[in-house]
C-alpha cells in the first residue's frame, strides 16, 4: 500500500498482537453521510443465520478516496505479480461469496 511512503517519512505504528492477527471478512457493507464513510467488514458462512460484523472502520471522505486509490494500486500490483483476479457471477452492489437466502416479503 503506502508502505514505501511510510518508510520514507519515518512513520512508525504500534500493532498490538490482538489486532495483528486480523479479522476474516468476506463481506463488506459501506454506508456514508456527508462527513463520514462507514465500512463494516463481516463474515458470512454457510450455516450461519446472518453475517456477523467483525470490524467497523469509520473515515472521512478524503481518507475513503485515498483508500480507494491505494486498493486500486495494490490490486494492479497483485495482478501483475500473480495474474488477473477473476470474480465469478458478481452480484450487483454486493460482494458475497455465498448466495444470500431469499426472504419472504
Amino acid at each position: 500500500m503506502e508502505n514505501e511512503n511510510n518508510e520514507q517519512q519515518g512513520l512508525q505504528i504500534d500493532l498490538r498482537p490482538e489486532v495483528a492477527k486480523g479479522v476474516y471478512a468476506n463481506l463488506a457493507l459501506i454506508t456514508h453521510s456527508s462527513s463520514d464513510f462507514v465500512l463494516d467488514f463481516a463474515t458470512m458462512l454457510p450455516g450461519m443465520p446472518k453475517p456477523e460484523v467483525g470490524a467497523r472502520v469509520v473515515m472521512a471522505p478524503e481518507h475513503a478516496k485515498r483508500l480507494l486509490q491505494a486498493l486500486q494500486e495494490n490490486v494492479h500490483n497483485y495482478e501483475q505479480q500473480f495474474g488477473k483476479i477473476v470474480i465469478p457471477e458478481q452480484q450487483p452492489r454486493m460482494a458475497a461469496p455465498f448466495k444470500m437466502p431469499e426472504t419472504e416479503s
